[in-house]
């Protein structure tokens, strides 16, 4: 049986450098879909004189590892037609012992020769990348699927839109709900049986954050690493304070801020600055940090599928949407303890508190009128009934799609 690959949105963003002379590089995690998001491309948009080599294959390794005109003359070799582009994809390009030199030479005389590569860590290419490939590269991240993909996913064709119907909205909530709760990792999606999904995920979490990001990371104490992966899921959405997360687990704090790093450069994490306008009263220095899959953080902290939401799993998700739509994104709070969710510094600036319960927000309100800006709650249950402020979260993503465009 054939898998059926779907388009992802991102496709649309990659199709617009498919002829460019800098090689496309796809950023994720693993199982996250890059390799799907790579075969999507060849049926449907390259077709021809293409090319796939996986990294963990050790023979293509090796191949590779030998430099670009080994590899070149290999392609000539399997049928390549020297006259045309050449379109090469590597998967896991990391694994490479000098990834920046094969591009750059790639790039630079190989004209003819186009690079699609991906990667599961930013860090190992980082640590490898010793050149600068600025100018060369294109840089794409690829993440768990977002709400619209989700709902192409599972074969559901809304039209997701600012005006849908209660009703609508009502099938919309408890679809949202099963990717809250389950995440958004595409085989996990695919799957019906909830105890295949718990087996799936953990395998996931146990091939990618226990064994390949501490190979990665040359992790030495992995009882305690494990512990603040642990600790992270259940903080998520939170304050980030390094040296209490380091007191907490007994570990020292420049050993925690490697690891923290390592953890978002591996797309586990990701960290969230405040939003100040010069004003010390409203300078809160410590980030907020957010698991990247809802299904993921779950299971690391509750160690199953929990039967409700949690309040801080639903402002994780919202901060997901939000991420996955591109948005720059920062957070309010002040030394006094007032607090907005999310700060969306762009041409028309947004203030966004998630309410899984549509619970109204005072500090929403005084930072609206404040900074003369669009304040939203977002939530789900509840009910919206005929507050302006309310919102579905598919709703404000088409409503800021609509004044961005209007802008």
């Amino acid at each position: 049986m054939v898998e059926k690959k779907y388009k992802r949105k991102i496709v649309e963003d990659i199709l617009k450098y498919l002829n460019s002379k800098e090689a496309i590089v796809i950023y994720g995690a693993r199982q996250v879909g890059k390799t799907t998001l790579m075969k999507y491309l060849v049926e449907h948009h390259i077709k021809e004189n293409v090319f796939y080599f996986d990294l963990e294959l050790q023979n293509l390794l090796d191949l590779c590892n030998e430099g670009v005109e080994i590899v070149y003359n290999y392609l000539l070799q399997k049928g390549a037609d020297g006259e045309k582009k050449i379109y090469l994809l590597i998967d896991e390009i990391q694994y490479l012992e000098e990834p920046t030199k094969f591009i750059k030479i790639c790039c630079d005389h190989y004209p003819n020769v186009k690079l699609l590569v991906s990667g599961s860590s930013t860090f190992e290419m980082k640590r490898k990348f010793k050149q600068s490939l600025v100018g060369r590269t294109v840089n794409f991240e690829l993440y768990p699927l977002s709400f619209e993909e989700f709902l192409i996913f599972k074969g559901r064709n809304y039209k997701l839109s600012e005006s849908n119907t209660e009703l609508i909205n009502k099938e919309l909530i408890i679809l949202a709900e099963e990717l809250i709760k389950y995440g958004g990792y595409p085989k996990i999606v695919l799957e019906n049986s909830e105890e295949k999904k718990l087996t799936y995920l953990s395998q996931i979490i146990n091939t990618y954050i226990r064994k390949d990001i501490r190979d990665i990371g040359n992790i030495r104490n992995i009882s305690l690493f494990n512990k603040l992966v642990e600790l992270l899921a259940s903080q998520s959405a939170q304050l980030l304070n390094i040296s209490e997360l380091a007191n907490t687990i007994g570990m020292n704090r420049e050993t925690a801020m490697e690891y923290l790093d390592l953890l978002e450069n591996t797309f586990i994490i990701k960290r969230i600055a405040p939003f100040h306008k010069n004003l010390r009263s409203e300078l809160s220095k410590n980030p907020k940090v957010f698991f990247l899959d809802t299904g993921m953080m779950h299971l690391l902290w509750l160690k199953e599928f929990p039967k409700i939401i949690h309040g801080n799993v639903f402002e994780t998700f919202v901060f997901l949407e939000l991420m996955k739509a591109g948005k720059r994104i920062n957070f309010w709070r002040t030394t006094n303890k007032q607090e907005v969710d999310f700060i969306l510094p762009e041409k028309v600036m947004y203030a966004i508190e998630a309410k899984y319960h549509f619970d109204a927000s005072a500090a929403l309100k005084f930072f609206a009128d404040k900074y003369k800006c669009k304040g939203f709650v977002v939530g789900l249950q509840g009910g919206k009934g005929k507050r302006q402020s309310a919102i579905y979260i598919w709703e404000l993503l088409k409503e800021m799609e609509n004044c961005l465009a209007a802008a």
